[in-house]
């Protein structure tokens, strides 16, 4: 029997990928929310972030389906929190930039539902 001391690996959060049609457009809609810049750029990939943090990365999928959401038809594949001062200039900013709102809103008072130019829905809220 060993008594040798091992130690579990260390890990690190460093990114999270979207899958989408465009990778670019995708990457261009969270840098103007986040203020992330491009980190690293393919023709099939965009990873947005700052040195010493997490990144965000948008990754081309040749099949990609919209996320169909509030209908369960087609899953949304991911889901973004964003907080923010103001829900109603934080909605109208991201309209401007090519976020969508969707009619159904579960609490509109407290967080908004609104998709992202591929589809995938996120929420702003003054609550986080």
């Amino acid at each position: 029997m060993s008594t040798e001391n091992t130690s579990a690996p260390t890990f690190r959060y460093s990114a999270v990928t979207f899958d989408c049609p465009d990778p670019a457009e995708l990457a261009r809609f969270y840098s103007e929310i986040l203020g992330l810049p491009v980190i690293l750029s393919t023709d099939h990939f965009v990873l947005l972030g700052q040195e010493g943090a997490a990144g965000l990365g948008f990754n081309y999928l040749a099949d990609y389906r919209r996320p169909t959401w509030p209908d369960s038809s087609q899953e949304k594949q991911a889901h973004i929190e964003l907080g923010v001062d103001d829900l109603d200039a934080a909605q109208t900013h991201l309209l401007s930039l090519g976020a969508a709102k969707p009619e159904f809103q579960p609490d509109p008072d407290r967080w908004r539902v609104l998709l992202d130019p591929a589809g995938h829905p996120f929420c702003i809220s003054t609550l986080v």
